[in-house]
């Protein structure tokens, strides 16, 4: 039975932390010995296991010492049908392998979950392509009926909802926003603007919104907007639109970044703009070294500007916990189950 289906927390007052591109992450740190970066792969072998686990305990270890939540997605962006026949799975392999992801995240949540670090767990589902190619654009009808086995499968697990990461075109959103009513299951849709800051269908993000919520009924719990860095992501969320307030995540990645994501004070002021762009800003992508950096930054500009701000980014907030203990109890565990992955 599913913990949080009913009342994810992110909708309430919970601010969460998740992780940035697992897919490019692990492939930097650790190449992955398969035609394409499909992380859902290491699953079959212990120490992929291992990795993931570790992977996904830094970012339960980091949410945890802030006291803020944690959305865990599994690493199943590429558990479908075609990716999967190239690694050689077929239907039935590729759901043991989205239920094995849910048993992992399940795993996390129970060492680190808290009362003020609530752990939600997302089955992941990615394009059918790479997103831009126009040739395999598929119509809802085909997207529902070629994602139906992976919403099906999370739905049978404990997973609190699913998200659907890097579509480009409306049709496949709505085509996976509408397989979830029918599961009784919250979707996510995270959308991924191209270079010229419309979806492959033309669309803005907020028309984009518009149309899916019009063909599903405003099925999906929230929306999230995938980008770079935060300069381009706030030029996208210009074309503004009410429907951004359905906009309540956002993730950076550094792929092909020209923002250095180290530079911390640079962080810090496009999260303002963001923050100041979309009032309903609730779940934080990034990278886990890059968020960690950004948290002193956060804190202390915001506080000197005097902008409403919550105390998601400041270590140790709480007053009934010391943050530095919970940091350093929280990092041990981590480090105990990185020690078995990269040792």
């Amino acid at each position: 039975m599913s913990k949080y289906r009913k009342r994810l927390p992110q909708l309430g007052n919970a601010v969460c932390l998740t992780d940035g591109e697992i897919e490019n992450t692990l492939s930097l740190l650790h190449p992955l010995d398969v035609p394409q970066p499909a992380a859902f792969d290491m699953l079959k072998h212990a120490s992929g296991s291992d990795m993931l686990r570790a992977y996904f305990a830094r970012y339960a270890a980091l949410a945890r010492s802030h006291g803020v939540g944690l959305v865990l997605e599994s690493p199943t962006m590429r558990a479908t049908r075609d990716w999967g026949a190239i690694l050689g799975y077929d239907a039935v392999a590729l759901a043991q392998a989205q239920s094995r992801a849910i048993e992992l995240l399940l795993e996390i949540r129970s060492t680190f979950e808290a009362a003020d670090t609530p752990v939600v767990l997302s089955g992941t589902l990615g394009p059918r392509t790479d997103g831009y190619n126009p040739a395999l654009r598929m119509s809802a009808y085909e997207a529902a009926h070629y994602h139906a086995s992976s919403v099906e499968t999370f739905a049978q697990t404990e997973a609190d909802m699913v998200t659907a990461r890097s579509m480009t075109y409306v049709e496949e959103a709505s085509g996976i926003a509408l397989l979830a009513s029918a599961c009784s299951i919250p979707a996510v849709i995270s959308l991924k603007p191209g270079p010229s800051g419309r979806l492959l269908s033309g669309d803005t993000v907020s028309q984009a919104i518009e149309r899916i919520d019009r063909e599903t009924q405003s099925h999906p719990a929230y929306y999230m907007v995938e980008c770079t860095h935060g300069s381009q992501l706030a030029e996208i969320l210009g074309h503004g639109g009410a429907r951004l307030g359905r906009v309540r995540g956002i993730r950076l990645t550094r792929s092909h970044s020209s923002l250095d994501l180290s530079d911390a004070q640079a962080l810090a002021r496009h999260y303002r703009t963001l923050s100041s762009m979309l009032p309903n800003l609730s779940v934080i992508g990034i990278e886990y070294d890059r968020f960690d950096a950004m948290q002193p930054v956060r804190s202390h500009e915001v506080a000197a500007a005097g902008v409403p701000y919550s105390v998601e980014f400041a270590i140790g907030t709480s007053g009934r916990r010391s943050g530095p203990a919970l940091m350093r109890s929280a990092t041990h565990a981590a480090e105990e189950l990185s020690a078995r992955a990269f040792s």
